[in-house]
């Protein structure tokens, strides 16, 4: 790992199961180092979901790059204490799965923090430590359905399903326990005070749509004190993007190569530099609108009248004139078509799947001058076994065999 990587130097223990791994991705990708420990079976995340890219998981490649793995027996007395003596090499344990699962094993944060008193011990869950659904067990989902994020549609059949979305839970979680990661490890160098930080993705999808549920609580304050916006007469729109349907100058229209575009002139100052722009002043003379945040709603005329604007140019024409014309306007890409974008072309560039198995996105920060490091391919189950002993713990290969031979890392006891 480079020397200037921003996170060089921070070494992560994690135990994880499925998607909550996602939770040190983001560390690894700008230099941290991750080993994850696995039971001798793996885990199983790389028979999960899909695509299968030759054998192995989408999810596993992706969130497990950049990793090393382990393999050990937490159950075993010989293993926790293995366990004990790495974690004395590093800044963090992550406990990725349900809460208490490294607590039963005798090497939770109580114990860990006896042998390091400034680790920093994470867990990340489906719905956190504590109330009724903690031990609800559930998949990513879930999180978003009961955060309010997406809503069951009906088929011609009449069975229920719930439409594609983005998930919302499984990513914003561990991004949240990232940056609190990185925190509490600030503070531990500072202090020498290590902590114990939870996370529920759950929390997360709600916390991350905070400004749908925080409306839906401000109307409930009476209309003398909450109301909606000048531009709208201060009459109440539904929460968030909700309150758009009815939207005339910030609305999604088809352009001339059947593609849609966002136009979003909301702002009375853009609304005059489109009509300018393309010679129908006499909209903007006819309906001004406010200064700010104004979005025409129901002016079927003038939903009308832009209808039939906007199929004048193909979508990329509609983006270079919203440059050059200094209107707002954007495309509408789906997941499918978004790596055809020359936005994205220009922003983000694949790693490769002759690297990583599989091509995938590279972070999306940037530190503007500097090159980050590319993450190795995710690990198979206890590739880096011997390596890690070796390298952390100095041991060699007869300490290594003492070990298998008394049932540790994945061995089996000597009768």
């Amino acid at each position: 790992m480079p020397v200037d990587a921003p996170l060089h130097g921070i070494r992560i223990i994690e135990c994880s199961a499925l998607g909550p791994a996602a939770v040190t991705m983001p560390l690894v990708d700008l230099g941290a180092e991750v080993i994850k420990v696995e039971p001798p079976a793996g885990d199983y995340i790389r028979e999960m979901t899909w695509p299968i890219v030759e054998g192995v998981s989408l999810m596993h490649l992706h969130i497990n790059r950049g990793k090393r793995s382990i393999v050990m027996d937490l159950r075993t007395e010989e293993d926790a204490a293995t366990f004990k003596e790495l974690v004395k090499t590093a800044d963090v344990v992550v406990e990725a799965m349900r809460p208490g699962g490294l607590a039963r094993r005798g090497v939770g944060y109580e114990q860990l923090r006896e042998v390091k008193p400034e680790i920093v011990f994470c867990t990340i869950s489906g719905y956190g430590m504590t109330g009724p659904y903690r031990d609800l067990p559930a998949h990513g989902v879930a999180f978003d359905t009961w955060a309010g994020i997406v809503s069951p549609q009906v088929n011609d059949d009449g069975f229920a399903y719930l439409p594609e979305h983005a998930s919302m839970g499984i990513h914003a979680g561990p991004l949240f326990g990232a940056l609190g990661i990185l925190a509490a490890v600030l503070r531990a160098r500072s202090t020498g005070e290590g902590c114990f930080l939870e996370v529920a993705q759950s929390d997360a999808a709600a916390a991350m749509d905070w400004y749908r549920s925080e409306t839906w609580r401000a109307y409930e304050r009476p209309e003398s004190e909450v109301t909606g916006n000048k531009a709208d007469g201060y009459e109440r729109r539904e929460p968030g993007t909700g309150g758009m349907i009815e939207g005339v100058r910030y609305q999604v229209y088809e352009a001339g190569d059947g593609r849609y575009v966002l136009f979003m002139a909301s702002e009375q100052a853009f609304w005059r530099n489109f009509c300018e722009a393309v010679g129908r002043m006499d909209l903007f003379k006819r309906w001004p609108g406010s200064k700010f945040a104004d979005h025409a709603r129901n002016n079927l005329a003038l939903r009308a009248e832009l209808r039939d604007i906007f199929r004048t140019r193909t979508a990329g024409e509609w983006i270079d004139f919203g440059v050059t014309a200094n209107f707002p306007v954007g495309p509408v890409n789906s997941p499918r078509t978004i790596a055809e974008d020359p936005q994205f072309h220009d922003r983000f560039h694949w790693f490769g799947k002759d690297q990583l198995g599989a091509d995938q996105l590279p972070t999306p920060l940037k530190f503007v001058g500097e090159q980050l490091p590319t993450p190795t391919r995710a690990p198979t189950v206890g590739e880096h076994t011997d390596v890690v002993l070796r390298d952390l713990l100095g041991w060699d290969d007869d300490r290594i065999a003492e070990s298998r031979a008394r049932g540790g890392l994945g061995g089996v006891a000597a009768s």
